[in-house]
């Protein structure tokens, strides 16, 4: 077959052969200067930090969706445009109406906010009140697989629960992220006829994310997408109220318990798991909040495959456009430009779906690109995608996703984490090795970083994904990568610092756009489409 060569003045990279069984069907090489311009335009000023529902983002996903356009994909959004519409409910807290009081036979005490005690918007009434007994129930934590149940033999109904923040150390780290996530212990607490939700910080999580840090967060809308009806998804009315306590208040709460608070840390110490027990306290939480109904669109693309069944499958890339907008500080830079999170990764979707566009012989399954909307939020558009998707859900093979690539340094391998669930370990392997890149081990296991991005939302509709980023080993021996990442996210994580005049190695962007590249090419070319490792966790628990 013919071979093609794309190259302009000021490309920077690698050149790839692109192949399909032993034959070269394409020769491609990323552009620095294309991944320069969408990185600079998405993370200017005039975008305002792109938050979700925002006219900056919508300015964000109109550039993407031109974008998509100019390389000839398909539109995959609604109503045969690139868009798919979202409506979200934005709830915001009264700060002035929260109030707490614990009550019994010896009278009331009222906790003060938010010095002991914090409570968030309400995304499913504007009026919440909630008024029960408490009842303590360790971690609250429902998980047969690892022989755990902190609601044996417990009687919850029509109470409050009150849990311990996090899980037990002896759980696996993603797995553990899993059952220890709010929502998952949320909908326990529903099933066993809880009416409220209250958690108590820890040692852990004191050193993780001090309840003073908290307070930075305290005017952060709660968002939700709505679904058909118009109702909040992945909420749970059945809970009428829930708040997150200090120290201070926990041992309050605990103080005439069977076991008070000293008594339970010390447990958690030796990795004990404290046995649930009824509290000698009636709470009464109130608050009241404002909704606003908003709108965010993903943009959504598709590049056609060239086998007449294979292309019934998708490999989906997804990165997110959205950042979190406005910073709330007394500074003279108020803009979160999220200019590495997360325009960096979005501009390299970008040329990664350029690139697939130049091949004169496209590959055998179809390729899905999906910029999200509102990951800052809770990573509400990918979830709302992964349940919604514009094209089959079984017919999704695989998820790459991009989420704050460093691009600072030129790297010498790549982070797929997520990869040894399943069997895109190999594949990621295969990709990176032709173009010299090595596949390196999550170095941050306890993180559970394969739960905290968009990946994830595909993975629990049961598709084999991984979260993708350059790796700590350096091309240059003079540089340590670990602490070019960790001097990024000290410095300008979150903060109007990450904005383009960073200094970016544009050698390490299209190395990315080109492994990405690689990546998607050898998933969509494969004989057999992705699949779980066998007795996996998340594939047993996901796939359908």
């Amino acid at each position: 077959m013919k071979k093609l060569v794309y190259m302009a003045s000021l490309t920077v990279g690698f050149m790839l052969t692109a192949c399909q069984g032993d034959k070269p069907t394409e020769v491609v090489s990323a552009d620095a200067n294309r991944i320069k311009s969408h990185l600079r335009f998405l993370s200017d000023d005039l975008l305002e930090g792109r938050d979700t529902g925002a006219r900056g983002h919508e300015i964000a996903a109109l550039y993407i969706a031109a974008e998509f356009e100019k390389y000839g994909l398909k539109p995959a959004g609604d109503d045969g445009t690139f868009m798919q519409r979202i409506n979200f409910i934005q709830a915001n807290v009264d700060q002035s109406s929260i109030k707490m009081t614990l009550s019994n036979e010896k009278g009331e005490v009222e906790l003060s906010y938010p010095k002991q005690f914090l409570s968030g918007a309400n995304p499913v009434t504007e009026q919440a009140v909630l008024d029960g007994k408490m009842v303590f129930a360790g971690y609250g934590i429902v998980a047969p697989e690892l022989n755990h149940d902190d609601y044996q033999g417990l009687d919850v109904e029509g109470k409050v629960v009150v849990v311990l923040s996090g899980k037990p150390r002896s759980f696996p780290s993603e797995e553990g992220a899993h059952f220890g996530s709010n929502y998952e212990k949320q909908k326990h607490a529903t099933e066993h006829g809880a009416i409220g939700f209250i958690t108590v910080s820890t040692p852990t999580a004191e050193k993780v994310r001090p309840y003073q840090n908290l307070l930075n967060f305290l005017h952060t809308p709660s968002v939700r997408w709505l679904d058909n009806a118009g109702q909040p998804a992945n909420v749970f009315p059945q809970l009428l109220g829930g708040a997150y306590l200090s120290k201070e208040a926990a041992e309050i709460v605990f103080a005439d318990a069977p076991q008070n608070l000293e008594q339970i840390y010390a447990m958690l110490e030796e990795d004990a798991s404290p046995k649930g027990f009824e509290l000698p306290y009636r709470v009464h939480l109130e608050s009241r909040s404002e909704h606003q109904q908003i709108s965010s669109p993903n943009v959504v693309a598709i590049l056609e495959g060239s086998d007449p069944e294979l292309k019934k499958q998708y490999v989906v890339y997804s990165a997110h456009a959205d950042h979190i907008g406005f910073a709330k500080t007394v500074a003279k830079d108020k803009i979160n430009n999220g200019a590495m999170d997360n325009a960096s990764g979005t501009s390299v979707l970008l040329e990664t779906a350029r690139l697939f566009s130049q091949m004169a012989q496209k590959p055998k399954r179809s390729i899905l690109f999906v910029a999200v909307t509102g990951e800052e939020k809770g990573l509400l558009g990918s979830d709302y995608f992964a349940q919604n998707p514009t094209v089959p859900q079984d017919a999704m093979v695989a998820n790459v996703n991009l989420d704050m690539p460093i691009l600072t340094y030129e790297f010498a391998d790549v982070i797929a984490f997520g990869a040894e669930h399943s069997d895109l370990k190999a594949s990621v392997a295969k990709a990176a090795d032709n173009i010299g890149l090595s596949l390196s081990p999550d170095p941050w296991p306890e993180q559970a970083l394969f739960t905290r991005s968009d990946h994830y939302s595909f993975v629990k509709q049961g598709v084999p994904a991984v979260f993708l980023v350059p790796g700590l080993q350096s091309a240059d021996p003079e540089v340590d990568g670990s602490k070019v990442f960790n001097t990024f996210i000290s410095t300008n994580y979150h903060k109007p610092g990450d904005d383009f005049n960073q200094v970016f190695n544009w050698k390490a962007a299209t190395k990315f756009a080109e492994v990405n590249f690689q990546i998607g090419l050898t998933l969509a070319n494969q004989a057999e489409r992705s699949s779980w490792n066998k007795g996996d966790f998340f594939g047993d628990t996901f796939s359908k």
